[in-house]
């Protein structure tokens, strides 16, 4: 028994924990375009049966669950686990994760119930002008999901806990369970109560989630108390940076409510042409930086409570490196292939999603990075500079989506622009207070690596448009086997050079895997 609880304590890598978040990450976005694909091709976006509603639902929970759970689970609960953890002092750690547990499952439960009475009063706000039927299936949805931010916050709780302890599985494994059982109840409920059977899969989902998260407390030893102890030190050190960072995170969120909004002044269907085009740019946002940022995370966290700044520095550079040469790509390709991606996840083939993607695909770059830069401050326990970062961000967001996004100017194509202008600024923002307070943070070794990674983009990008030259998009193009062959071709010929040139240049990142590859391909072969 012993051994068992030593092999479930064993600290994953940073290696291995990124290669393991990228590959659940990886099949959770399959399944999120696989869910997205079946919504559209199963539902309209316009009419009785609008999949509007099925998107404008989610947004208040989403809003309350992020504001108030998310951000603080992550970026404020883990650091003061790690401080105890470094000190061996797992009782504290199950103390505080109960406390925490217990107070926000109670707030989460209130918030469930005011959600579930209000939700036809919310739906006016986020999504003005729908007809009856159209509120109606919007309003019976988010009534269904209205407890989902309490079970999301009691999995984020017990996830928290578990990437403290080095275990990313089940946090990772999260989604895919999430995404499979809205994708099993389009099948199932399409053909009788419709639009309104996503919800029960929603609720379905979340309730799995929980389950499969409950999981990952085996072998972890953890003791749950019924209790809040607000005399704890710990406690009331979340708690009081629970606000600013509650605040930043429910700022994004305004800023999803305001773009559906906007979308739905437009006319029918611009809620959900906008929503798919999110949904595309956010798959390398999450792929990328979310995966590496959170695998990276405790380990900068570890690095300020062994009060080591000159590893916190290395393993900083090293990975928002690793970061800048990944998203280069990523926004180059999402550029070239809108196209061919649009049409992938919208079947009946929608123009407006491919024009909004193309320019949300600058946003990509800088989300990206936003993910490292964001954590720089919460590894420091400063939730204020992000806060006041982002204050401004949706102030500017909403200024850009009002002015941008007029049926007389660029339309739904005006909010994918203010996000990209809005994203730049961020990242912009958070460098020059990083750089303002250690201006070793970055040294000119690093900057000399991204200069290098900024020239290999030119071939990047000159490969891509050969190869989308040499493989257009025609119009009779559809069919996930054409259109998934010349995406392939155009991704896969394009990723290779970037990363050939890139070792020609000799950048790090691009030397490793290379010389993964030789080993793997060059083996020796034992015959016995």
């Amino acid at each position: 028994m012993n051994r068992i609880l030593q092999k479930a304590n064993k600290r994953i890598s940073l290696g291995g924990a990124a290669t393991l978040l990228v590959a659940t990450m990886l099949i959770a976005q399959v399944l999120g375009f696989t869910r997205t694909m079946a919504v559209n091709g199963s539902f309209l976006p316009t009419g009785p049966q609008s999949t509007d509603a099925y998107f404008a639902a989610f947004k208040i929970p989403d809003f309350f669950f992020l504001t108030l759970a998310a951000g603080v689970l992550g970026v404020a609960f883990m650091p003061v686990l790690a401080e105890r953890l470094a000190k061996s002092d797992r009782r504290s750690v199950w103390e505080l994760s109960s406390s925490l547990m217990n107070l926000m499952a109670i707030i989460m439960a209130f918030i469930g119930v005011i959600i579930l009475v209000f939700a036809e009063q919310l739906m006016h706000i986020v999504a003005p002008n729908l007809s009856p039927e159209q509120l109606h299936n919007a309003t019976t949805i988010m009534r269904l999901v209205s407890f989902n931010p309490l079970l999301f916050t009691l999995s984020g709780v017990l996830t928290a806990v578990q990437q403290t302890f080095g275990r990313f599985f089940f946090f990772a494994i999260g989604p895919i369970v999430y995404n499979s059982c809205i994708i099993a109840s389009i099948f199932l409920f399409r053909g009788n109560i419709g639009l309104i059977g996503l919800g029960i899969g929603a609720l379905a989902g979340a309730l799995l989630q929980f389950l499969v998260v409950l999981l990952g407390l085996v072998g972890l030893d953890f003791h749950y108390s019924p209790k809040i102890n607000f005399k704890s030190h710990d406690f009331m050190q979340v708690l009081r940076q629970l606000p600013a960072r509650s605040i930043d995170q429910g700022v994004d969120s305004i800023n999803s409510i305001v773009e559906t909004n906007r979308a739905r002044v437009l006319g029918d269907g611009y809620v959900t042409y906008y929503e798919n085009a999110f949904t595309l740019h956010t798959a390398p946002i999450l792929l990328i930086g979310t995966t590496i940022s959170t695998a990276a995370f405790p380990r900068l966290v570890e690095r300020i409570a062994q009060n080591r700044p000159d590893l916190f520095r290395k393993d900083f550079q090293l990975i928002l490196q690793v970061l800048i040469w990944l998203a280069l790509p990523a926004s180059i390709l999402a550029w070239f292939c809108r196209g061919y991606l649009s049409r992938i996840i919208f079947k009946a083939g929608a123009p407006q999603i491919s024009l909004i993607f193309g320019f949300l695909s600058i946003a990509i770059f800088f989300r990206i990075i936003y993910t490292l830069f964001s954590r720089y401050f919460y590894a420091h326990k400063d939730t204020v500079t992000p806060l006041l970062v982002s204050l401004f961000a949706i102030a500017l967001n909403i200024v850009l989506a009002f002015r941008l996004a007029r049926p007389d100017a660029y339309g739904a194509t005006g909010l994918a622009l203010a996000q990209s202008i809005v994203a730049a600024s961020e990242v912009f923002i958070l460098l020059v207070v990083m750089l303002w307070r250690d201006s070793q943070i970055l040294d000119r070794e690093f900057w000399n690596n991204v200069t290098r990674s900024v020239s290999v983009s030119g071939f990047t990008i000159l490969t891509a448009f050969m190869m989308v030259t040499i493989l257009p998009l025609g119009a009779s193009d559809k069919g996930f086997l054409t259109l998934g062959f010349k995406l392939a071709a155009i991704t896969v010929t394009t990723l290779a050079a970037h990363l050939l040139v890139s070792s020609a240049f000799r950048l790090e990142q691009a030397q490793a895997i290379t010389s993964r590859i030789k080993k793997i391909i060059l083996k020796p072969i034992r015959i016995q």
